[in-house]
């Protein structure tokens, strides 16, 4: 990689330059310098559902792990009360005709099982790696909305611009067509002249619905990622003019980016789950060891439930030791074994292609600011043509047809200059995406039922 690229003389063709092992700022669009552009961002990160749809799934784990962690790790205890109504049969009761008895107890019972071969503490450290796996996806589902707004903001940049320049066209048309008309007007031409041109500035109007229709669609989109109704009418305007092309690009050390990619560390966090699995499947294939014990009292009057002669205890401890069963356990095991290869080859392919990601959106940097100069080039050659064409053609020196090439030239290289404009701030925000876009930077998410933190610009 060049350390910068290529420049040229028009709006987006700064050079950039690519700073080895910089870091990336928390609030990474704010490198665009677009105040409206952060503060759709911000209402976006405050009303999204899809942001809100992860941050629920993080809670739903974070409580799921809580439940287990302290059901698995302490003494269950457990308080019963009851009354029982019987009768003892007159052999048991040495009575004639039986007798009638109204039993009252009351009792203590506490159970705790020993995890003598670390199945239980596996089984914790599998969800608390559910609970990673569910932040890291908060994350990513964080920067994939940022990265949605800013790259539809410019693809809406992009379509003025192309609308804007399709107008200038129609313009340049149809003040050629009234020349035109004129000439034929006063016999100088044929009439088939006027018809061509005609027929032309309708060709070119007919791309105006598209690019129209182009428009409307992603400015509904942008609504949408806002969490806002695709009729809402208080959506800022975006223009090329309105962003300003960043001029250093951050590039990850290699042993960084494994560290910064959400979609990386979630796979990470699914790798540590399977593995906590295995040791699930080990230990239940050795003997689960359970110790028990009750204190509480048992009368036959309510008022002596609790008197000294009614108390009662018991202590107990139990080995439960799988014997025979078709070899089911480990088969689990070699299941569990197998899942986590399955998860180790997913967390490899993840890495390929998050680095494959880094080295294509760089590579596209490079080509859109060499393409963009020579866009720009072509672009200025094509207006230069036009205006010599049309004083030629004023004067009679060269035919309609001529015209008519110059001007959709200069139509295609001004719609392909909006182009090439706007893709290299897309690619400079896929960058910042492909990188992990700075969340590492940003406030812990302390509470996953609120939007994540966002740091506040300081003032200059």
């Amino acid at each position: 990689m060049p350390a910068t690229t290529a420049s040229a003389p028009v709006l987006g063709g700064e050079s950039q330059r690519f700073a080895m092992g910089q870091d990336i700022p928390a609030i990474w669009w704010n490198v665009f310098h677009s105040e409206p552009l952060d503060q759709l961002i911000r209402s976006a990160l405050a009303h999204s559902p899809t942001l809100a749809s992860a941050q629920a799934a993080l809670r739903q784990a974070r409580e799921t792990y809580s439940a287990d962690a302290g059901a698995r790790q302490l003494p269950g205890v457990t308080g019963q009360l009851g009354v029982t109504r019987e009768r003892e049969s007159q052999l048991a009761s040495q009575v004639p005709g039986g007798v009638d008895l109204t039993l009252f107890n009351a009792s203590v019972n506490v159970t705790y099982t020993i995890d003598a071969f670390g199945g239980i503490h596996r089984e914790l450290e599998g969800l608390e790696a559910a609970v990673d796996y569910q932040q890291y996806q908060v994350e990513a589902t964080y920067l994939t909305l940022t990265a949605n707004v800013v790259t539809t903001a410019i693809q809406e940049a992009s379509l003025r611009a192309q609308l804007r320049a399709t107008q200038d066209v129609i313009e340049a048309e149809s003040r050629s067509l009234a020349l035109i008309e004129k000439q034929a007007t006063l016999g100088a031409i044929a009439r088939g002249t006027v018809l061509t041109q005609q027929a032309q500035l309708a060709q070119t109007r007919a791309t105006l619905p598209g690019l129209e229709k182009a428009l409307a669609q992603t400015r509904h989109q942008l609504s949408v990622y806002a969490g806002r109704l695709p009729s809402d009418t208080g959506l800022p305007k975006f223009t090329l003019e309105s962003l300003q092309l960043p001029q250093d690009l951050p590039v990850s050390l290699p042993s960084s980016l494994v560290r910064q990619r959400p979609d990386i560390r979630a796979s990470e966090a699914l790798l540590h789950q399977a593995s906590a699995q295995i040791g699930v499947a080990t230990a239940n294939l050795y003997p689960q060891i359970t110790l028990s014990g009750s204190l509480g009292a048992q009368s036959l009057e309510p008022s002596q439930l609790f008197s000294g002669p009614s108390s009662a205890w018991s202590l107990g401890a139990g080995l439960l030791q799988p014997l025979f069963n078709g070899g089911s356990l480990r088969a689990k095991k070699r299941a569990a074994v197998a899942a986590y290869d399955q998860a180790q080859a997913q967390y490899r392919q993840t890495v390929l292609n998050a680095f494959l990601n880094v080295a294509n959106t760089l590579r596209a940097l490079d080509a859109d600011a060499q393409a963009l100069s020579a866009q720009a080039q072509a672009a200025g050659l094509a207006r230069d043509s036009l205006d010599l064409v049309e004083r030629q053609y004023q004067l009679g020196a060269v035919s309609n047809l001529a015209l008519l090439t110059a001007q959709q030239t200069y139509a295609q290289t001004r719609i392909a200059l909006a182009q090439a404009q706007a893709l290299r701030y897309a690619d400079t925000a896929a960058l910042f995406q492909a990188l992990g876009g700075g969340w590492w930077n940003r406030p812990a998410l302390a509470d996953a039922s609120a939007p994540p933190a966002v740091p506040t610009p300081k003032s200059p």
